[in-house]
């Protein structure tokens, strides 16, 4: 995929439903400090259009990016920081739903975790609940590049044998392995955002 066009478009911190006019998007998630910024940025060949930070929890919106004025990601909030208060990470919760719940021009989510933790469970929870959604979902093992090959064998081993153990029946999740900071697995990720687009 080449980018020719990316632009930050409006962030949302409503909690009712949102009602997004966009087309053709991908929504993009993750545990806090996980890479997603990173990784949005990686795809969109812009070092600073994503706002990362050292601060777990920096994101506290659903942030929107068009691409090429004819995809649309959408950036929701790091989930899983124990130091927020409760009640803002209902808010979170809420926001996250009402973004997807119900939203016609979603066309998929990218699901992203660090490879050197594996799945947690908070992760897992999440990805049984886009089960229950149908929203076709991609996982992303990000920070390849922190682990030597074997490392990085072992432990996406692990992840295909949890999802194996929570889906038995065959529902497969994509796992693609990926390094923001190489670009390594940029190119199958893009080929799958774009067959989730063509779907």
């Amino acid at each position: 995929m080449k980018v020719t066009k990316a632009a930050f478009v409006k962030s949302f911190a409503e909690k009712a439903r949102l009602k997004l006019p966009y087309p053709n998007q991908i929504a993009f998630a993750g545990r806090s400090n996980v890479g997603k910024s990173s990784i949005l940025n990686s795809l969109l060949n812009r070092k600073n259009l994503a706002k990362t930070s050292s601060t777990p929890g920096k994101t506290r919106m659903v942030n929107l990016f068009s691409v090429n004025d004819s995809l649309h990601f959408v950036d929701l909030p790091g989930f899983g920081y124990a130091r927020v208060p409760k009640s803002m990470q209902k808010n979170w919760k809420d926001l996250v739903e009402a973004t997807l719940i119900g939203n016609p021009n979603l066309k998929g989510m990218v699901l992203i975790i660090d490879a050197r933790r594996g799945l947690q469970d908070e992760e897992l929870t999440f990805l049984e609940w886009l089960k229950i959604q149908a929203i076709p979902t991609l996982l992303i093992a990000n920070k390849i590049d922190k682990l030597k090959k074997q490392e990085l064998a072992t432990q996406l081993g692990h992840i295909k044998r949890t999802l194996k153990a929570e889906w038995p029946d065959g529902e497969g999740i994509h796992v693609i392995p990926y390094s923001a900071r190489t670009g390594a697995g940029k190119p199958e990720l893009w080929r799958e955002i774009l067959s989730l687009i063509q779907t």
